[in-house]
């Protein structure tokens, strides 16, 4: 797996200051790549997708996709980490309760570079808990022809800033 790359653009704010109040619905952003090699996506299938699409390159040949292809849970996985990497607040991030619309678009194939591309949709205080908000981020990773090939939509808590004057 290649390190993951730094973004260009990136949120006003540095991800270990990065508060509800930055995830702006309508904001787009782009992060990545990380490269899958044959080793990985074989390595993942045999411990946790052991299908023969996903474990044995031969049998694949055969098979619907007419080669190797990466589990959709390790396409998921890479998601998370330059998710984790990139758009997760290291700071002020209270965990998600969970993810809507998950698609596997396309295969993952040996050699693809991913990224992810996030667009804040909404952004909301909660009416429970005033001191963080919810945040809903569709979530699409990009191969290197920048084909979508994964999305789903995330939820988020994200603590408030806190009052300078409090």
């Amino acid at each position: 797996m290649t390190a993951p790359i730094p973004p260009s653009a990136d949120f006003a704010a540095p991800i270990d200051d990065r508060y509800f109040e930055d995830y702006v619905p309508g904001s787009t952003y782009t992060f990545g790549r990380i490269t899958l090699t044959e080793e990985e996506i074989l390595d993942f299938a045999r411990r946790f997708d052991p299908q023969s699409i996903h474990t044995d390159p031969e049998a694949a040949e055969h098979g619907p996709f007419k080669g190797l292809i990466a589990s959709g849970w390790h396409t998921s996985a890479v998601m998370m980490r330059l998710y984790a990497d990139h758009f997760v607040s290291r700071h002020a991030s209270l965990a998600s309760p969970g993810v809507d619309e998950l698609r596997w678009v396309q295969p993952v194939r040996p050699g693809d570079a991913l990224a992810i591309r996030t667009t804040i949709l909404d952004a909301r205080v909660s009416r429970s808990k005033p001191d963080r908000g919810l945040v809903h981020t569709r979530v699409e990773v990009l191969d290197q022809r920048d084909e979508i090939v994964f999305t789903l939509t995330a939820m988020n808590l994200f603590l408030r800033r806190p009052d300078p004057a409090a």
